[in-house]
């Protein structure tokens, strides 16, 4: 190589040295600004996160560090200094949020028979620990023998905890001993009492005796008194209580033609056999998960509906099922002294072996994605959109389903109306037309596995704020009911004049004889809760 060459290389050499250097030198200042960005980050956050709180405790055997803001509480192990040289270790802290703490009690030691005093131990913290969709309840113990030092902790804690507003101190209880096994009232002594009493949340209790005491209950009783109102039971009772509550605002407000939002939440603890409301809003039939959702005061608004017919309401609630939802539930109505699953099985079994159709004038008001919002903030009448704004449809349906919720349970994981959800202002129609008893039964299968049940030529949904159903011969439930081997009609919630068709509102039978408008309220009633896009399934429905 000749020495022009030799030094061109060089200066190639020399170049790319030179770039690899700037390269690195810009990668070092990159990070440095980085660095700087995230220090300044966790300045500020410190700022926003001063500490009210730090002292020592004991966590098992080990000492730690502990600091407790407005927000959270966090402890650190302490390390012992190490003389020798060597890489500093870097502990993270462990982190409690103060919205996740429902409890704050002091530790004494007392001997056996003393009920009060006792040398002060330190404190414990009873917790929400989540795990998927359950709630469990957890404890952090913090040992200190200063009672000094224990009670400054203790009272700050009480004070912080007080400032979640919407936990409740004070409720009102309906149990109802009769739902599904009849152990509502052995649920609520075992699981739910504790852990109000633990949150220092007071009660007043009432066992219903029958059908319609709760609602009986709620018209006359001082609402004003309480923070929440609990059900202990199956869909039913829930049902009769969402109903009682708008009721009871309507009255109140002295707005007998508009649905009024009630002032007080209503809490949930699973009780019945499918518990559909309680899966919507917690994804578990848990009555620990429930009662952690009450007692950490989780609010969530939801849609309901109100049913009426020849302008008289009806009832509020859910959902509907007109045709084979209805004719089912009648059935399996009149079977009571059977098992729930079993009473369940039958009436499907019985009711799709004499499928048929409902000739039937169906409309609806349709809701368009960009009036969504809308309908968050206004609860409009639709009747108000005019006639020209309804969809008409005459012909033959198996089944008609209008749904507020998505109706989860551990038969149907992601619903029946998988397409809405709890607050979005609209109702899921879904009507089945008239097809072969195969089809249908291969559509019912598809609820409880991934999807797919609504891909049917047969089967159309809508997104709607409104729907009229209106039946084109008045035959309805008796004439085909004599066809049962001498069983008597049972007697539904709403009687009716002549010939009537059974409907399923929220799981409980009710027969009209006439046309049926339903409306949906957007966020008309507040849950203990939050929104679930699945239900935990463990159960198997092998009758079809």
């Amino acid at each position: 190589m000749s020495e022009p060459e030799e030094e061109l290389q060089g200066e190639k050499r020399e170049s790319t040295k030179k770039k690899k250097k700037e390269k690195r030198s810009g990668k070092k200042k990159k990070k440095e600004e980085e660095e700087e960005e995230e220090e300044e980050e966790e300045q500020s956050e410190c700022v926003s996160e001063s500490v009210v709180l730090r002292g020592i405790f004991k966590l098992g055997k080990k000492s730690h560090d502990v600091l407790l803001t407005r927000t959270k509480l966090s402890w650190t192990p302490i390390l012992p200094e190490t003389p020798t040289a060597g890489e500093v270790c870097v502990v993270q802290p462990d982190m409690v949020l103060l919205q996740d703490v429902f409890a704050v009690k002091v530790k004494r030691r007392r001997g056996i028979g003393q009920q009060s005093g006792g040398p002060v131990l330190g404190m414990a913290l009873f917790c929400c620990k989540r795990r998927g969709r359950w709630l469990e309840e957890d404890t952090l113990h913090l040992h200190n023998a200063s009672s000094e030092h224990t009670h400054t902790w203790y009272n700050t804690l009480k004070e912080l905890l007080t400032g979640f507003s919407s936990r409740p101190r004070y409720l009102k209880v309906f149990i109802n001993p009769s739902s599904h096994k009849k152990d509502a009232v052995h649920i609520y002594r075992e699981h739910v009492a504790p852990l109000f009493k633990m949150a220092e949340i007071r009660t007043d209790i009432t066992v219903t005796e029958r059908k319609g005491h709760a609602l009986s209950v709620m018209k006359e009783c001082k609402l004003d008194e309480y923070d929440g109102v609990v059900c202990v039971g199956g869909d039913g009772s829930v049902a009769e209580l969402c109903h009682a509550l708008v009721l009871r605002a309507q009255l109140d407000a002295d707005s007998p033609e508009k649905p009024v939002k009630p002032v007080l939440p209503l809490g949930i603890i699973p009780a019945g056999s499918t518990d559909v409301v309680s899966c919507s809003v917690h994804g578990v039939r848990d009555p620990v998960t429930a009662a952690l959702h009450i007692v950490l005061g989780h609010l969530q608004q939801v849609d309901m509906c109100s049913f009426s017919s020849l302008g008289q309401l009806v009832r509020f609630g859910f959902s509907a099922m007109f045709g084979f939802g209805g004719r089912s539930l009648a059935r399996a109505e009149k079977k009571r002294w059977m098992p729930s699953s079993r009473r369940r099985e039958y009436a499907l079994v019985k009711t799709l072996a004499r499928l048929r159709p409902e000739d039937c004038q169906l409309s609806f008001l349709p809701v368009k994605k960009s009036n969504r919002d809308f309908f968050h903030d206004q609860d409009q009448d639709p009747e108000s959109e005019g006639e020209e704004s309804w969809t008409t449809n005459q012909g033959l349906y198996l089944s008609i389903s209008i749904m507020s919720i998505p109706c989860l349970s551990p038969h149907t994981p992601q619903g029946l109306a998988p397409n809405t959800s709890l607050a979005n202002g609209s109702a899921a129609l879904i009507a089945v037309g008239d097809t072969t008893r195969s089809e249908f039964i291969k559509h019912l299968k598809r609820y409880s596995s991934s999807s797919g049940q609504f891909s049917f030529s047969f089967v159309e949904t809508h997104a709607v704020s409104a729907v009229r159903i209106r039946p084109r011969s008045l035959i309805g439930w008796s004439e085909e009911d004599s066809e049962d081997e001498g069983e008597s009609k049972t007697t539904p919630i709403i009687q009716s004049q002549g010939a009537a068709f059974p409907w399923n509102i929220d799981g409980e039978l009710v027969e009209i004889s006439h046309e049926v408008v339903v409306r949906v309220h957007p966020r008309l009633i507040t849950l203990y809760g939050e929104e679930v896009d699945e239900a935990e399934s463990n159960v198997s429905c092998s009758c079809i």
